[in-house]
C-alpha cells in the first residue's frame, strides 16, 4: 500500500505550503512511506486527483485544494481531517495502515479490544469456565455478611441519632437564623461574581466568533488564490496547443 500526497510545489498561498509542510513532515516523523505526487507541473496529477475525491468531501466551489491524501485508490482526507486524526493519535487508522507496536496508537486499539471482548471483566477456571475476576469477602460468599450482632448494632445507631435531633432547642434555631441573616451579604457578592464572569465570557466568545469569520476570509482567499493559479495553469496549456496548431 502506497501513501499518495497530492501537493501544489509552485502554490503562492502560504497556508497552503504550511499545510503540504505539515503533513509531509508529520509522514516522514512516523517513518511512513509516501509518494508525492505534484498538481501544478503535472496535469494528470491534477486531474485524477479531482475525479477520485469523493462530492461530499469537496468545498463548495467543487475544487478540492491541496493537499489530498490517498491510500492507494482510496481517499484519506485532506488537512483538516489529517489534523483531527493526529490530535486524536489515530494517523494510523485514518492512512488504513496497522499501527506499528508499541506506539500509542496500538495500545488504544488493544484497549478497545478488551472492552469490546469483555476480557478485563471474565477470566477461565482450572475448568475452563468463565468466572468473575471481583473477589467476593468470603462473609457474604457463606450468607453471614450481616450477624445478630451488627443488625443490634446498626439498630442501637438509629436509635441515638433519633435522640440527638430531638434535643435541638429553640436557642440553637435562633443562632441558625441569625447565621442565615449574616451569610445575605456573601450571597450578594456571589450574584456579582457571576455577572463578572458572565461579561468575560460574552467577551471570549465575541472574540471567538471573531477569530472564526476571520478564518473564514482567509479560507476563501486561498481557495480564490488557487483557483486564480488553475486557470492560469490551463490558460498556459491552452496557449502551447494553439501555438503548436499554428505552427503545423
Amino acid at each position: 500500500m502506497v501513501i499518495k500526497v497530492f501537493l501544489a510545489s509552485s502554490s503562492g498561498s502560504t497556508a497552503i505550503k504550511k499545510k503540504q509542510q505539515d503533513v509531509v513532515g508529520f509522514l516522514e516523523a512516523l517513518k511512513v512511506d509516501y509518494t508525492q505526487l505534484d498538481i501544478a507541473c503535472n496535469e494528470e496529477n491534477r486531474m485524477w486527483m479531482r475525479q477520485n475525491v469523493p462530492e461530499e468531501k469537496k468545498p463548495t466551489n467543487g475544487i478540492p485544494l491541496p493537499p489530498q491524501i490517498f491510500n492507494e485508490e482510496n481517499y484519506c482526507g485532506d488537512y483538516d481531517t489529517f489534523f483531527d486524526a493526529k490530535e486524536d493519535n489515530s494517523v494510523y487508522a485514518f492512512l488504513g495502515l496497522p499501527p506499528p507496536p508499541g506506539s500509542k496508537e496500538a495500545e488504544q486499539a488493544d484497549k478497545v479490544h478488551i472492552v469490546e471482548n469483555g476480557n478485563h471483566a471474565e477470566e477461565t477456571n482450572a475448568e475452563g469456565n468463565l468466572v468473575d475476576s471481583i473477589e467476593v469477602p468470603v462473609e457474604e460468599r457463606n450468607g453471614h455478611a450481616h450477624g445478630e450482632e451488627e443488625l443490634q448494632q446498626a439498630a442501637d445507631d438509629e436509635e441515638a441519632e433519633g435522640g440527638e435531633e430531638e434535643e435541638v432547642t429553640e436557642g440553637e434555631t435562633a443562632d441558625a437564623e441569625e447565621t442565615a441573616g449574616d451569610e445575605a451579604p456573601a450571597e450578594e457578592e456571589d450574584v456579582e461574581t457571576v455577572e463578572e464572569t458572565e461579561d468575560i465570557q460574552a467577551r471570549v466568545e465575541e472574540e471567538e466568533g471573531q477569530e472564526e469569520a476571520d478564518d473564514d476570509r482567509e479560507e476563501e482567499a486561498l481557495q480564490s488564490e488557487e483557483e486564480e493559479e488553475l486557470r492560469q495553469l490551463e490558460d498556459e496549456e491552452e496557449a502551447e496547443v494553439q501555438e503548436e496548431e499554428e505552427a503545423e
